[in-house]
Parts: structure tokens; C-alpha cells; sequence
């Protein structure tokens, strides 16, 4: 007989997640060049903060637990909007400077 081994999967455990997922995005966000690399950290840090979310509404005691979910629904559609107009900005950039690298671009100056 094999010994079953019952492991329970709490907050705790969630927000560990949460709080590594948004290190990890902030560290690519800060440490990158490129300007999609930093893109990707930013959306890292949104699915971050996405988890914690919907861990707190689904372990709050609480007479509306789908508040979590819907605030969750706001950042996914914020996140696409950024996206969509941060993509459309590098490509306007790469078009313009023939490069996507942060530290190169100086649209400012003449």
C-alpha cells in the first residue's frame, strides 16, 4: 500500500507565488534594454497582481466573493489596452530610429 499523502494548498502558498511572480516581472522590467523585453516584465508584474487578487476573494470571507474576480477582469482588459498601444509604440519607434533599444532612444531631442 502506498502511503497518500493529502497536501492542502493555503494563502500563504498564493501570495508566495504572487510575490515571486512580481519580483521576477519588476527585475526584467529594470534589468532589460530591449523596449519588449520590458513590455514582458510589466505584464509579468500584471498577472501578479492578477493572482493576488483572486487569491484574497477566494479566501476572504466575504457576501461578494466575485468582487476579486471582477477587479481581475479590469486589469486583464487594461492589460491588453497597454499592450496594444506599447506594441504600436515600438514599432512607431523602430520605424522612425531603426532600433527598439531604451537606452538609444531619444525622441525629445532634436
Amino acid at each position: 500500500m502506498s502511503a497518500l499523502f493529502l497536501v492542502t494548498i493555503g494563502i500563504e502558498n498564493f501570495l508566495a507565488v504572487g510575490a515571486l511572480l512580481f519580483a521576477l516581472g519588476f527585475a526584467i522590467a529594470l534589468s532589460k534594454r530591449n523596449a519588449i523585453g520590458v513590455l514582458m516584465g510589466v505584464e509579468l508584474m500584471l498577472n501578479a497582481v492578477n493572482l493576488t487578487l483572486l487569491t484574497f476573494s477566494r479566501f476572504s470571507p466575504s457576501d461578494r466573493p466575485v468582487a476579486g474576480a471582477t477587479f481581475v477582469v479590469f486589469v486583464i482588459t487594461v492589460a491588453a489596452a497597454e499592450a496594444a498601444v506599447a506594441l504600436a509604440l515600438a514599432v512607431s519607434v523602430y520605424r522612425n530610429r531603426d532600433t527598439v533599444d531604451v537606452d538609444k532612444i531619444n525622441l525629445l531631442k532634436s
